[in-house]
């Protein structure tokens, strides 16, 4: 079994050469937790049992860290309807300067963080934890007002739609913030879906005003701690790479899919200024054979290994659809790799 190792990781965010191929998923999958972490983890139970899963089953699988929730500081929206697809206008709440007043906005200071304490003392050895949040600012935002009347909004009442931008991103900065201050936690990533496949979801002019200065707070939190900072974000967010790299400063960027811009191509265009996390694209490893995988991931390490800043993982996530025998083709192709 591999020794996690969570400075590999820190190397690639500095853009330099891990010591050995290192592994990279925002998230598995609850079934791949709990047959990853071992029986012996499974046989507790606690307060802590939920996280201590996750941790184990990171491990198991040869990464040198866990993802989780520093708390959970989240912002309260109306139950969502249990469908295939949803609507990004559903169940919207704010729509007017009375539900803006009304809305039950969270203070992060109020919630619970001691499980950052308690999981510190339960590390495995050379691990950390990459904390995320219930959603980013921009997805926050959508859910509380919808995604066609916050456009419209911002047309209509513009000041509106900075206030609650600024309501969003605030909190999700102190929460940052606040999981930063834990010895445990090892770096950030901030979540938040931004584009489609061909653009981002409001104009580059738009985003800059409402979504990227809290982006660009939510690093300095991390980078003044001494600890780096992922994107993760979905869709085509070209126009607006150098606001990623020059203005918010994110050390790494994750979430890519191949009919926006293959990995290896992203790889070269910017791996030379942020480290490129994952990329094996999502549908591809669902419809690729095992040896397609291997293929495709030991090129792509192949191709990295001189120039470093970049982990191995799939483009988002692993859902439980994704083959677990695709799944664990990549994860022993990195394992492997010049073994």
């Amino acid at each position: 079994m591999r020794q996690p190792d969570f400075s590999n990781i820190l190397k690639i965010l500095n853009r330099e050469v891990p010591s050995r191929p290192t592994l990279f998923e925002l998230f598995l999958n609850d079934t791949l937790y709990r047959k990853l972490c071992g029986q012996q983890i499974l046989s507790r139970e606690d307060e802590l049992q939920q996280y201590r899963i996750v941790i184990h089953g990171f491990k198991n699988a040869g990464y040198d860290y866990a993802s989780l929730n520093g708390s959970d500081f989240h912002f309260p929206k109306k139950p969502q309807t249990k469908k295939k697809t949803v609507s990004l206008n559903e169940n919207s709440i704010i729509y007017d300067e009375e539900s803006f007043e009304k809305y039950p906005w969270p203070d992060p200071d109020s919630f619970d963080y001691s499980r950052l304490e308690k999981l510190n003392d339960e590390m495995p050895e050379g691990m950390k934890i990459i904390v995320y949040s219930f959603g980013g600012v921009l997805e926050n935002v959508v859910e509380l007002v919808g995604y066609e009347k916050l456009c419209i909004m911002i047309y209509d009442n513009p000041d509106l739609v900075q206030r609650i931008f600024d309501h969003v991103g605030s909190r999700l900065a102190r929460y940052y913030e606040i999981c930063v201050q834990y010895p445990v936690v090892g770096a950030i990533i901030g979540n938040d879906d931004w584009g489609y496949n061909t653009q981002t979801m409001l104009s580059p002019e738009d985003m800059r005003k409402y979504v990227f200065p809290w982006h660009k707070k939510i690093v300095e939190a991390a980078h003044k701690a001494g600890k780096p900072a992922i994107l993760h974000s979905c869709g085509n967010l070209e126009k607006v790479m150098d606001d990623i790299i020059d203005d918010m400063k994110y050390d790494g960027k994750h979430s890519y899919e191949d009919k926006i811009i293959p990995v290896e191509e992203a790889y070269e265009r910017w791996g030379h200024r942020i480290a490129i996390i994952g990329g094996i694209d999502v549908d591809f490893m669902c419809r690729s054979t095992p040896e397609a995988v291997r293929a495709r991931c030991k090129a792509m390490l192949e191709r990295t290994a001189d120039r470093g800043a970049y982990a191995l993982g799939t483009g988002n996530s692993v859902p439980e659809y994704l083959p677990e025998e695709n799944y664990f083709s990549m994860v022993e192709t990195a394992l492997s790799f010049n073994n």
